[in-house]
């Protein structure tokens, strides 16, 4: 049966539904931008991935309208979770935005190395400084995805969900890079992140076997950086776009190749 949700006031998004088998889905409507305006609600949706989405789950999905989902997995993701279940008319784009090689090693280290292993990898700060300096690549070297995207937005494929794993860096970068170009405050877009720590909307890591040490604290410190959301990170590509770019104007122009006419239509597409 198909998720009923109550009307909402005109411009603001609707209360999210409670998906069973898909984690860390919002709709970004109703953030602001700088000039006074707001992010149009059911035109811009993020989530974790949906390989695990529930008949229901598909069922509200298809409520959504959506025309394209954009798949930000690699190879190796796909292989972990399995590929998106199938929703009805909707336009399927998968863009990896991370190495399939590099994943696969680190992410059976995360699963499966023991307590030393991950010391060595993670510790000493070395897990947080990892994940700020991925933000900083994705931005610095996936300019042609993010401007593939934002074209796609400009030109046809709204109402539109974006997608990784979690649905926090890959995901929550190009989200970000998204809001960016239609003039949302960055206070903002850091608040809509950070959303992603709310305890239902958390990745779950699986650990190879059940033993103390599989359980011990320490273990869940020194993973909580790569499955937290940071403003740290954030600001991390934040500062990459000041510091390479000069700012997000000739980010959006230099860097992502987006013409005037182009972030013009991306706005009246997105923005009330």
């Amino acid at each position: 049966m198909t998720q009923q949700i109550p009307p909402t006031p005109q411009g603001l998004p609707q209360p999210e539904p409670e998906l069973a088998g898909v984690r860390n889905f919002r709709d970004v409507g109703g953030l602001p931008t700088t000039d006074g305006r707001r992010v149009r609600p059911g035109r811009l949706f993020r989530s974790g991935h949906l390989a695990h989405a529930t008949e229901t789950d598909a069922q509200f999905l298809n409520s959504l309208g959506l025309h394209t989902v954009f798949d930000f997995r690699n190879d190796a993701d796909h292989a972990l979770e399995g590929p998106d279940v199938e929703l009805t008319g909707v336009r399927n784009v998968n863009i990896p935005l991370s190495d399939p090689a590099d994943g696969r090693e680190f992410w059976k280290l995360v699963r499966d190395g023991d307590l030393a292993r991950l010391r060595s990898l993670l510790g000493d700060g070395k897990g947080e400084a990892r994940m700020a300096h991925s933000y900083r690549s994705i931005i610095a070297n996936r300019t042609a995805e993010h401007g593939r995207v934002l074209r796609a937005l400009a030109a046809d494929s709204v109402p539109a969900l974006m997608h990784c794993a979690a649905g926090k860096d890959r995901a929550g970068l190009s989200i970000a890079v998204t809001l960016l170009a239609l003039g949302v405050e960055r206070e903002a877009i850091v608040a809509d992140y950070l959303e992603s720590n709310a305890p239902h909307r958390r990745y779950r890591v699986r650990r190879s076997g059940e033993t103390q040490e599989t359980r011990a604290p320490e273990v869940a410190e020194l993973l909580a950086p790569l499955f937290d959301a940071r403003a740290a990170y954030l600001t991390a590509a934040f500062d990459t776009i000041d510091e390479r770019w000069g700012g997000v104007p000739s980010y959006l122009t230099e860097g992502l190749g987006l013409s005037p006419e182009a972030l013009d239509r991306l706005r009246a597409r997105l923005l009330d």
